[in-house]
């Protein structure tokens, strides 16, 4: 499967999404509403195995869940779970559930900025933690550990997410996929995903696109429990990763842009 170009015949119409996301008017369906062109169901399956895991791993998790949100409780003022609006299954809003890790009030607009950068320049989806001074303390142990994403058992166990799928996006995100590009909406997203196995930030945007469209296009039992097997892998490199940044002597990373006159639009 060829990796999504980025186009230059939407260039004005992406630029409209993007403002209209920025404003909370991207054009997508909430939970409610009907869509015209219905997205596969999911596989019975799926839902048995993710059920099965929240019993499996609930007397682990859940005292990990407690002492994380009585740290953040002690390390930071303001509430322990950040609601988010994403996009989900079906183009769908939906309001996900994190534990907190930045300061009450951050602005958003530091990670849209950061975010539309790197789609322009397809360069690798590295995230601002280890110099985002949005963060609590402890809050980039917390986002490389994976340990901020454990209250969407919650949304797993209402059937918004799964345990394995493509990430959920933010609205502004979305403004870039084209409608061929949102195939990757056709299942539930998941707490980790082929992505997330296969590089994550060392990978850029259309590859990102490509391997979450090979996952809804093959997903299997197999691969699903494939993908969790591997996680644990993915989190300790993401650890490492984070570590090396933290510690580590500062260097300059080269980043890779678009040569000149190059448009930034997904088509």
């Amino acid at each position: 499967m060829p990796l999504p170009e980025l186009k230059e015949s939407n260039a004005e119409n992406s630029q409209v999404l993007l403002e209209s996301a920025r404003s909370g008017e991207v054009p997508v369906l909430s939970s409610q509403e009907e869509v015209a062109t219905p997205p596969p169901a999911v596989p019975v399956w799926k839902r048995g195995l993710d059920l099965f895991l929240i019993l499996l791993l609930a007397p682990v998790l859940i005292p990990v869940m407690l002492a994380t949100a009585l740290a953040i409780k002690w390390l930071s003022n303001g509430p322990v779970l950040f609601r988010q609006t994403r996009i989900g299954y079906g183009c769908r809003r939906f309001e996900l559930l994190k534990f907190r890790t930045m300061k009450v009030g951050a602005e958003s607009r530091m990670h849209d900025e950061h975010l539309d950068k790197l789609i322009q320049t397809q360069a690798p989806m590295t995230k601002l933690d280890h110099q985002d001074p949005r963060l609590i303390p402890g809050g980039r142990w917390l986002r490389a550990t994976g340990l901020d994403e454990l209250p969407q058992l919650l949304n797993v166990l209402q059937g918004t997410m799964s345990f394995v799928g493509p990430r959920p996006c933010v609205p502004t995100e979305f403004a870039w996929y084209g409608p061929t590009q949102r195939s990757r909406f056709n299942g539930l997203p998941g707490l980790t995903g082929l992505w997330q196995v296969s590089g994550k930030n060392r990978l850029s945007f259309p590859e990102m696109i490509r391997l979450d469209e090979c996952y809804i296009a093959t997903v299997s039992p197999l691969l699903d429990l494939k993908i969790l097997l591997k996680t644990p892998w993915a989190i300790l490199s993401q650890v490492r990763d984070t570590a090396r940044l933290r510690f580590g002597p500062k260097k300059q990373v080269p980043v890779r842009t678009r040569p000149a006159g190059a448009t930034a639009v997904q088509g």
